[in-house]
């Protein structure tokens, strides 16, 4: 089956987002951690995430996706800007512990003229100081539309970070469909060849999840600028064939689109209509 949702609001705490998530027809979210333009994090509610937990069980959910805040930037030039992102993720890594076995999805970040050779050690040198044999949480890295100084506008790039990482088997990759056109990848015109690039240089078995994005813009143009299903320039058809892609079909996706609760039910309602069940 088609498992798909979208970003909510974590305001009213773990069980209040499972349940709308359900209200749309999801079978999964993604959430931020905390503020997403800031740094203050909600406290957890115990018996509100062990509700979720049990939700999830009860529904069947394949996993959830926490998202970190947009303020972090692990390849800074500024030391104190890399301090914060490590004591901001470790400090999410921990809190995640609270809905075991999930995912934790963060941005790598823009190396602020330093190049991207720095910038992806840097990169590596933060997952090694926060990453645990104990944890739960898989760990992943976005890839990214390339604007400015951003790291992980190709899947060398990814690769690269994953490769320096001690503790690999607690990360993964989440592919955003709007973020890899606008990097130049073709996924209208060709995904079979973007799968099969994906694979080669990072392997399909570090690929967890999926952010389901059209695109405003055109491809290569390193904007990033998300569009509903079918309303940009990636097209629905291309977007429907990426859900159906025999290699990427039984993992979960997660829509970024701008829209509200009624817009993100009508987009999940339209993407399971166009999937086709496997006999």
């Amino acid at each position: 089956m088609l498992h798909i949702g979208c970003h909510l609001s974590s305001a009213d705490g773990f069980l209040a987002m499972g349940r709308t998530a359900l209200g749309i027809g999801a079978d999964t979210f993604q959430f931020f951690t905390r503020n997403p333009r800031g740094s203050r994090a909600k406290a957890i509610d115990p018996a509100d995430a062990a509700a979720l937990m049990e939700l999830i069980q009860k529904e069947h959910f394949p996993v959830i996706l926490a998202h970190a805040p947009y303020t972090l930037n692990p390849c800074s030039a500024k030391a104190e800007t890399r301090e914060f992102a490590l004591e901001t993720m470790a400090d999410d890594l921990k809190r995640m512990e609270f809905t075991p076995g999930m995912l934790y999805n963060f941005h790598p970040g823009s190396h602020t003229k330093q190049g991207t050779e720095t910038g992806i050690t840097q990169i590596a040198d933060l997952l090694n100081q926060i990453l645990t044999e104990e944890q739960t949480t898989t760990v992943l890295l976005e890839t990214m539309a390339g604007k400015g100084t951003e790291v992980g506008r190709t899947f060398e790039e990814v690769a690269a970070i994953l490769d320096r990482v001690e503790l690999g088997g607690k990360m993964g990759v989440c592919l955003d469909t709007c973020h890899i056109w606008d990097a130049g990848y073709d996924i209208a015109g060709d995904l079979d060849g973007v799968v099969a690039e994906f694979d080669r240089v990072i392997g399909l078995d570090r690929l967890k999840a999926i952010h389901l994005n059209d695109s405003l813009n055109g491809r290569g143009s390193h904007k990033d600028r998300h569009a509903r299903i079918g309303e940009g320039r990636i097209g629905l058809d291309a977007l429907v064939a990426v859900t159906n892609h025999p290699q990427l079909r039984h993992l979960p996706f997660f829509l970024e689109t701008p829209n509200d609760l009624d817009g993100y039910a009508k987009e999940i309602s339209l993407l399971r209509s166009h999937y086709r069940e496997e006999k």
